[in-house]
């Protein structure tokens, strides 16, 4: 990575009057660590997860799918990199810096106490920087002694890892060429590491205002001194803030969208243009059961969603970066399809295993890695993606001839196609059915091409896309809405709900305000929802057998709610349901895939979807709250 500028020893953080909003953690525990206990970090190539007690329990590297290296989160023998601060009967504080996605965790005690900063660096010189993971420890008040603990397990903690001493510097090893360097610089010294059963460990004590310094990277990584690592600190805090700074949201919520939009940002891939679902894999939608998935994949659906939500706030390139790069997965097939899911690199998802040496989270299993969904087909993902194109040529850089003829061929599969049954948004593994929510989609697909074509004069067959789209309005009309139920249905001639429908009046298909729509919201409110908390269907989806367990609430299917509310003039009860909803993010505002009963997170974590989802509905419900009466669709 690129050399940074000489500063003084501990220099000053950006905006640190500033001071990060919090939630106490009380009794942070050295044991397995719920999902909701921690934070991320990254460097748009990969992410970690730390937990209160300080422990990195889940980190895959060098890429979001690579391999993992820590994964204790799913395993206690799968790798960990533990710092504590042995401070007795301590107050634990996790928070992020202000606007920032680097971390602080502060122990606090009567007479003593320190601080924890964790980042990877983030070097915008280099798209191909593997850069490191930085632990700066400081001890703030008194005599603190620290406890190290780095103990990497390779191949998702399948292979024989062996840990030696180089110079000045611990080099694990696994079986094949993967190997990473752990170095400690405190006072000015070497930290003296100790190496046992593959693991590296130290203990040391620092007095007030002494630094240490822990580095994790690949064997070989540039070795910088004291003052240069605390230079790198603030640089990554600035290179973030800086990020954060761009965003137009200027609304009631702004430290919880941009904690949100700065999650979304963690989970892109700065080299590629991709965005990966989740940061994980393995973690249940139901504790000890059978939905254990691997999210840490590009799905053309939240990636689309992901970039509609980032435009709404101003962030242009994200969008213009995805664009490229799925323009260029629909230039590899002539015919148009697209696979619901890509390898971030855009190549194929691997083959869905289960990894049985793992005992899974809470004991669920199996831990799954690569995913079966790949193969199934989706026709939702088109609808998704055309709106997405259509923003980014709204709002960022006008779409190219190759890639408008690349959509041209997208639109004719869908015309082709959109009467087939599939799989649905949820993946079902069980028989296709023709669901409302892909059939939707395949009309936004068409809607969204008709309009690109006709705002920017480009050549289509309008005549056929919108006798197309017409037709399906017409077939959702006739065969989705359930004249016995009075509402609309989740599948062809089934009254079942599903939360997925709720994107009917989003996506401008159906007035908000529709008696036929109102009759629908009200009926998810009332089968699917438990308070705030919202289930994508109550249906057997072929998992409810002995260990299959009935999954959570859905996370992104409560926030839509609260869009619609908002939308159908329902404001009061909107935001109440939203001030419930920011009430169950974790400590440092981050959600999962799903919440228990109990609002307890579920499945992967962070979760692109629910907090996409969360600020498309505190930018509508902010606007409504502004003006209620105003225009609700804009052009």
């Amino acid at each position: 990575m690129r050399k940074p500028a000489r500063s003084p020893r501990h220099p000053r953080l950006l905006r640190t009057a500033q001071q990060p909003s919090a939630t106490d953690i009380a009794g942070a525990s050295p044991g397995p660590a719920k999902i909701a206990d921690h934070a991320a970090i990254g460097n748009l190539r990969t992410m970690a997860l730390v937990s209160i007690a300080g422990v990195i329990d889940f980190m895959c590297w060098p890429d979001f799918d690579s391999p993992s290296v820590f994964a204790a989160l799913l395993d206690p023998e799968a790798g960990q990199f533990s710092v504590t601060p042995e401070i007795e009967d301590a107050r634990v504080v996790q928070s992020y810096m202000p606007d920032s996605n680097v971390l602080v965790t502060r122990w606090l005690g009567e007479t003593s106490s320190a601080e924890i900063f964790d980042l990877m660096t983030v070097d915008d010189s280099d798209d191909n920087d593997r850069g490191f993971l930085l632990r700066q420890v400081r001890a703030t008040r008194g005599t603190v002694r620290v406890a190290i603990l780095c103990r990497p397990r390779f191949d998702y903690a399948r292979a024989r890892t062996t840990a030696r001493h180089g110079r000045q510097e611990i080099v694990f090893r696994g079986r094949k060429q993967e190997s990473l360097a752990l170095r400690g610089l405190a006072a000015g010294k070497d930290v003296a590491f100790k190496i046992s059963g593959g693991a590296a460990l130290a203990q040391l004590t620092l007095k007030a205002g002494e630094t240490l310094n822990l580095t994790l990277g690949d064997h070989g990584f540039e070795r910088l001194s004291e003052d240069r690592l605390c230079e790198v600190l603030a640089r990554t805090n600035a290179y973030w803030q800086h990020w954060a700074e761009q965003s137009t949201y200027k609304g009631r919520w702004r430290d919880r969208v941009t904690r949100s939009a700065l999650a979304l940002k963690l989970m892109t891939s700065r080299r590629h243009g991709s965005i990966v679902a989740a940061a994980t894999f393995g973690l249940p939608e139901s504790r000890g059961g059978l939905r254990n998935w691997d999210y840490r994949a590009t799905w053309i659906r939240d990636a689309s969603f992901t970039v509609y939500s980032l435009n709404r706030l101003g962030y242009r390139e994200e969008g213009m970066a995805f664009a490229r790069w799925v323009s260029d997965r629909a230039q590899e097939d002539r015919a148009g399809a697209l696979d619901v899911m890509y390898s971030v690199d855009g190549g194929t998802v691997p083959e869905e295993r289960n990894l049985d040496n793992f005992a899974g989270y809470a004991d669920s299993r199996p831990v799954r890695i690569g995913n079966a969904a790949a193969q199934q087909l989706q026709l939702d993902i088109y609808g998704a993606l055309l709106d997405a194109i259509y923003l980014n040529n709204k709002y960022g850089e006008a779409i190219s001839h190759a890639d408008w003829e690349g959509v041209r061929r997208v639109i004719g599969y869908v015309c082709r196609n959109w009467k087939k049954p599939d799989a649905g948004i949820w993946e079902l593994r069980g028989l296709a059915k023709e669901h409302l929510h892909s059939r939707l989609m395949c009309w936004v697909a068409l809607d969204r091409a008709i309009r690109l074509a006709v705002k920017r004069s480009l050549a289509a067959p309008l005549t056929d896309w919108l006798t197309a789209r017409g037709e399906i309005s017409a077939d959702i009309w006739k065969n989705f809405w359930h004249e016995k139920a009075g509402h609309f249905g989740r599948s062809k001639g089934s009254a079942a709900l599903d939360g997925a429908m709720l994107m009917m009046p989003l996506v401008r298909f159906v007035g908000a305000t529709d008696p036929q729509w109102l009759a629908t919201l009200d009926a998810i409110g009332e089968k699917l929802g438990d308070d705030v908390l919202i289930m994508r269907y109550r249906e057997d989806d072929g998992l409810n057998g002995d260990r299959g367990g009935r999954e959570g609430a859905f996370g992104a299917c409560a926030f839509w709610y609260v869009e619609c509310l908002a939308r159908a003039g329902r404001i009061a009860q909107a935001r109440a349901h939203f001030e419930k909803l920011l009430a169950y993010a974790n400590h440092v505002g981050l959600y999962s895939e799903e919440f228990s009963p109990k609002a307890e997170f579920l499945g992967n974590f962070p979760q692109a979807l629910t907090h996409l989802a969360m600020i498309s509905a505190a930018f509508f419900l902010d606007r409504q709250i502004e003006r209620p009466h105003g225009q609700q669709w804009p052009a």
